[in-house]
């Protein structure tokens, strides 16, 4: 499939599978089902002693959900990229349909980092993240994951382990075990997202 296939229902449907998307290949979307996935704790993620000063003295004001759009973009790389234009357009009508959501850092008027994902049930899917200053993703991530244990999340799904989320305390589960968890956020719901699919909420 290509990404112009893309639609929240097909969003919807493949998160609540435990698939992502990601485009390979040009403009072709492949769904990614890893054998390990990559969590972060809901009681908060690893902070360093220079990454606590910071929050503590908010070097970063942080707001959630007030530039979205600005935030997938800016996590598009120059090169070796999974995100495409066709991500912005379907993430972005999610968001506005209430279940994809932005932590943004800022510096006066000037976005300096953020993250996205989207929210299922309890289990919030953390897509990317970039930064314009140093540890402004960190500043982020951290609160993205504080709010998410606040509104009721049981789950908080970073996909794919790498140094950095480990830096941050992500740990792998396996595919079956992360199924399991998926089912019983599945059941729930939370502020942040749709009681049901997204078709089934515009009827």
């Amino acid at each position: 499939m290509t990404g112009a296939d893309l639609t929240p229902e097909m969003i919807w449907a493949g998160y609540t599978q435990g698939y992502f998307p990601m485009t390979v290949h040009g403009n072709e979307v492949d769904w990614i089902q890893p054998y390990d996935r990559a969590l972060l704790p809901l009681a908060g993620v690893h902070v360093s002693h220079s990454l606590r000063k910071k929050i503590r003295q908010g070097t970063f004001e942080v707001r959630f959900d007030t530039a979205f759009e600005e935030v997938i973009r800016s996590c598009i790389r120059p090169s070796d990229n999974w995100l495409s234009e066709d991500f912005v357009r379907v993430y972005t009508e999610v968001h506005r349909q209430g279940w994809a959501h932005s932590c943004e850092a800022w510096v006066g008027s000037e976005l300096v980092g953020g993250t996205y994902g989207v929210a299922i049930g309890t289990c919030f899917c953390a897509e990317s993240m970039f930064y314009r200053r140093r540890d402004a993703s960190k500043v982020a991530l951290w609160a993205m994951v504080e709010r998410c244990r606040d509104l009721g999340f049981t789950l908080f799904d970073a996909q794919i382990l790498n140094p950095h989320l480990a830096s941050l305390g992500a740990y792998e589960v396996s595919h079956g075990d992360y199924m399991v968890l998926l089912k019983r956020a599945l059941a729930q719901t939370t502020d942040w997202s749709l009681p049901g699919p997204p078709s089934v909420m515009r009827n």
